[in-house]
C-alpha cells in the first residue's frame, strides 16, 4: 500500500478501504502536526489539532473530488481545524506567541537583540487578520508557493499575493510601533 500515490490511496479510502485510509494518515501525520504547531506554538494543542484532523479526514475523505493535490485540501482542512480551535480555546489578544522558525534572524552567538527581534516578528505574525496570517504561514512557514497556497486557502493564487503583500503592510506598521517602544 506504500508504493501508492495519493490519488489511488483516497480512491481506495473513499471504497471504504480502512488500510489505505491508514496510509494516507501515516503518510501526511507529521506534515498535520507541524502545520498545527506552527498555528499554535503549543504540542498538546498541535497535537489536538492533529487529531482533530484524522477524526474530519475519516468524514470528509469523500468530498476530495482532486481539483487539487491532495495535500494542498489536507491543508485546508488543517488550517481551518487550527483556526477553530483556538477560537475557541481563547481571543486574539491572548495569542501572542506562534512558533515560527525565525533562526534567520538570531545569530549563532545568541545575540540578545536578534532574539528580541524574531519574538517581535512572532507577536506581529500572531496578531495578523487569519486569512494573511494562514498566508504568512503556508508561504514562508512551508514553503508553499502562491498557486499551492491558494488551493490550500480554497483562493486564487492572485488572492494570496494580495494577502502576503498586506501582511508585509501590517508587519511593517507592527515592528515600526515595537521600535517606539
Amino acid at each position: 500500500m506504500e508504493a501508492c500515490d495519493d490519488g489511488r490511496l483516497v480512491e481506495l479510502a473513499q471504497n471504504g478501504d480502512r488500510a489505505a485510509f491508514s496510509t494516507l494518515l501515516e503518510r501526511h501525520y507529521s506534515a498535520i502536526y507541524k502545520l498545527a504547531y506552527r498555528w499554535s506554538g503549543l504540542k498538546e494543542d498541535a497535537e489536538e489539532v492533529a487529531q482533530d484532523v484524522c477524526v474530519k479526514l475519516a468524514g470528509a475523505i469523500n468530498g476530495y473530488r482532486g481539483e487539487a493535490a491532495f495535500s494542498s485540501w489536507l491543508y485546508g482542512i488543517t488550517l481551518n481545524a487550527a483556526r477553530d480551535f483556538h477560537r475557541k480555546k481563547t481571543s486574539r489578544d491572548q495569542r501572542e506567541d506562534t512558533a515560527w522558525d525565525l533562526d534567520q534572524f538570531q545569530a549563532a552567538s545568541g545575540n540578545p537583540e536578534n532574539s528580541l527581534f524574531a519574538s517581535m516578528i512572532r507577536r506581529c505574525i500572531a496578531l495578523l487578520p487569519d486569512s494573511l496570517r494562514m498566508a504568512v504561514l503556508l508561504v514562508h512557514g512551508e514553503g508553499f508557493n502562491h498557486l499551492q497556497a491558494g488551493e490550500a486557502q480554497q483562493c486564487a493564487e492572485g488572492t494570496i499575493s494580495w494577502r502576503l503583500s498586506e501582511a508585509r503592510k501590517h508587519l511593517t506598521t507592527c515592528l515600526d510601533m515595537g521600535d517606539r517602544s
